[in-house]
């Protein structure tokens, strides 16, 4: 089909802001005009794209599909943009991450400080997801680089991870309500006690129920949270046994024990991952070779 690319302009603002009106304010041409194109790119792919009334604009199942398409392209385009933008202003650009809340609290703060430090004049950009929502968020052009749990099934092999570090997953219980730090558990034991975990849209949900189901036991979590910090608040005044990452636990922590189990869990890593079927932004390179400088 040969459609005018301002067609999809149109289209992918009027669906990002469900709104006429707003969609001309943002692309500075009149309403009808909006209105107007749409129609010329509805009759263009004979299909209806978006449910129209008085009050409101909604996207019909067609556009909701054509969305996800155009979406990642507008990225790309702005990508393509700001690259070219820091190719003539030195020193200068834009560096847009995703991670969770946990790595950024636990393992990027140094990173980013010392990026900053070092690159003062571009700016930060720090999208706040799940794993696999980062992962989606890379797929979509949204961040130039994301750093991720791994293993994580929403990555869809647009890049090779580059392994950061690695870690261990272990459960830790509070000795006065859980007795247990002399014992060597097996998981259909653990199973037993209230277990306290991330919720279901999480790498490490998934790691763990993995886990079980290789014993042949179906893991049911007393408490499932979006934050391991809260995870280990929770534990430590009793309420069960948190799963977390081992480096998540403060240093010196009283009141919590590492539990012992029988069957062994392997090692996970953190990784950082970035599309590479795109050429890398100066700002995407610079913080790379910060972030592998420690594996150097």
């Amino acid at each position: 089909m040969d459609i005018n690319y301002e067609l999809y302009k149109v289209f992918y603002c009027v669906a990002v802001t469900l709104s006429f009106s707003e969609a001309s304010r943002r692309l500075f041409i009149s309403q009808s005009a909006v209105s107007q194109s749409i129609k010329v790119l509805e009759k263009k792919l004979n299909q209806k794209l978006f449910v129209r009334s008085t009050k409101k604009v909604q996207l019909t199942p067609d556009g909701e599909t054509l969305f996800r398409y155009i979406e990642p392209a507008m990225n790309l385009i702005r990508q393509g943009e700001r690259c070219l933008v820091e190719n003539r202003q030195p020193g200068g650009g834009q560096l847009r991450i995703g991670a969770s809340d946990t790595i950024c609290r636990y393992y990027l703060v140094p990173y980013l400080n010392r990026f900053h430090r070092q690159y003062p004049h571009i700016h930060i950009k720090v999208a706040n997801q799940t794993s696999i929502r980062c992962a989606g968020l890379l797929e979509q052009g949204q961040v130039d680089i994301i750093v991720t749990n791994y293993p994580n099934s929403a990555l869809t092999g647009m890049g090779t991870p580059r392994i950061l570090r690695e870690f261990w997953d272990v459960f830790v219980a509070n000795r006065e309500f859980f007795p247990l730090e002399q014992e060597v558990l097996t998981l259909g034991r653990l199973k037993s006690y209230p277990i306290l975990m991330l919720d279901s849209k999480s790498t490490t949900s998934q790691f763990l129920h993995s886990m079980f189901r290789r014993c042949g036991l179906d893991l049911v979590p007393e408490i499932e949270l979006s934050s391991n910090d809260l995870l280990i608040d929770l534990a430590r005044i009793g309420l069960g046994i948190a799963f977390v990452p081992d480096f998540c636990i403060p240093p010196g922590e009283k009141d919590l024990f590492v539990l012992q189990l029988q069957e062994a869990f392997p090692a996970r890593h953190m990784v950082a991952v970035y599309n590479e079927s795109l050429p890398l932004s100066r700002a995407v390179k610079q913080f790379m070779e910060i972030l592998l400088e420690d594996k150097l």
